[in-house]
């Protein structure tokens, strides 16, 4: 009891909201060009394949830059990290407006994973250094629900919005940078440094980056997060697409359905690791994973229902999205070794990222391009398949858990 009154819970929810906002803003310059992408094709002269490759590489970018700087972060500390990263990937957001072609567009959106892979683990492993032990898992959630409601399910609303009072895609992507650079002030104004950092006599003890590895967690997260990314991920790059060219749907019906994702995930992120908290960490991931799959075969078999079509994505998303949250944040974090936890969370991150954000989308578009658009779905639900096998062996890490089974065992 004594510990909790000494907890600054003034400073620990005012991180938490400037963290979650930062990556609010992380989802949504990420995710923003998939409901522009309708428009760009047509001035650009882009296809399937090259939507794919705009999202792969950022998604390349972040998950090496996650682990390089995790890393980073973990020595010089995460103020030097968080606010030159949130002002960069802003700036590139808007510069992306003045793209003349898909090479000027990849160049920018790998510039981009550079610093949105920088901010990720670094503002994960802030949050868990501000939270208190027992609402961790609540707090990492909430931080990381923001990305899917801004980037997914915000997203297509104000792009679609944004088309009907701007010029054209190009002010859309100039508009959404300039909430980054107000934020990355008020950071500098509020967020502490690790007690590592400020006071040299509370260094923790010194261990090699190739412990992280010793704990079987952070591998099994690093799989389990493959699937995770490649579910959610296939669909958010594709979903306009097949919503519009596949199930003709218009392009106000479009941004409707594909906010389920958004909105769906920002639940998701926070009740998937917050439910963790109680029901433990390992038996959430499995039934996560389970719940997706099902899901994504129903919604193969919808026709042009939006209505139907935005309630089973809803829930594909808050399974999906949440499975995202619970692997990278109170499971990377309770397996980390002490003083690697943006270590720890870089690689789970980074390794997801390369696959799931990177390589799986660019399949997507080459399915897409020659295959039919509608097939992208097949992608993501083997990919989901494929992480209920995984999740079964984690080992649980949920402190409210480890005693109780620690006493069922005996």
């Amino acid at each position: 009891m004594a510990e909790s009154q000494k907890w600054d819970t003034s400073y620990e929810w005012k991180a938490v909201t400037l963290l979650g906002l930062g990556f609010g803003l992380v989802g949504l310059d990420r995710w923003i060009i998939a409901p522009l992408f309708p428009s760009m094709m047509k001035d650009l002269g882009l296809g399937y394949q090259q939507l794919g490759n705009l999202i792969g590489i950022l998604g390349l970018a972040w998950g090496f830059f996650a682990i390089v700087m995790g890393g980073l972060s973990d020595r010089i500390g995460h103020r030097k990290v968080l606010i030159p990263a949130i002002v960069l990937f802003s700036l590139l957001s808007g510069v992306s407006g003045l793209a003349t072609g898909f090479m000027s567009l990849i160049l920018i959106r790998g510039m981009m994973g550079l610093t949105e892979g920088s901010f990720c683990p670094t503002s994960f492993a802030a949050t868990a250094e501000a939270s208190e032990p027992k609402r961790r898992g609540l707090n990492q959630g909430l931080q990381q629900s923001t990305f899917a409601l801004f980037g997914l399910g915000f997203a297509p609303i104000i792009a679609t919005q944004l088309l009907q009072v701007v010029p054209s895609w190009r002010y859309v992507f100039m508009v959404v940078a300039i909430p980054g650079l107000i934020l990355a002030a008020l950071m500098a104004m509020v967020l502490r440094e690790l007690p590592h950092i400020t006071n040299k006599t509370e260094r923790p003890g010194g261990h090699k980056w190739s412990k992280i590895f010793h704990s079987r967690n952070i591998l099994v997260s690093m799989f389990a997060l493959f699937c995770a990314m490649c579910g959610v991920f296939v669909l958010s790059a594709m979903m306009p697409n097949y919503l519009i060219d596949y199930l003709k749907l218009d392009t106000s019906q479009m941004g409707f359905v594909t906010s389920a994702l958004g909105f769906g995930g920002f639940i998701g992120q926070f009740a998937l690791p917050g439910l963790s908290d109680h029901l433990g960490r390992r038996v959430v991931a499995i039934g996560g994973f389970l719940a997706t799959a099902a899901l994504i075969r129903v919604f193969i078999a919808i026709g042009p229902n939006p209505a139907l079509l935005f309630a089973v994505l809803f829930v594909i998303s808050l399974c999906c999205l949440g499975l995202v949250a619970l692997l990278t944040g109170p499971i990377a974090t309770e397996s980390a070794p002490v003083g690697l936890v943006s270590s720890a969370i870089g690689i789970v991150v980074g390794a997801g990222e390369i696959f799931g954000g990177g390589v799986a989308p660019s399949l997507a578009g080459y399915i897409a391009q020659n295959y039919g658009i509608q097939n992208v779905l097949y992608l993501a639900l083997a990919g989901v398949m494929a992480g209920v096998v995984v999740c079964f062996f984690l080992k649980e890490t949920a402190p409210r858990r480890i005693p109780q089974e620690a006493a069922a065992t005996a």
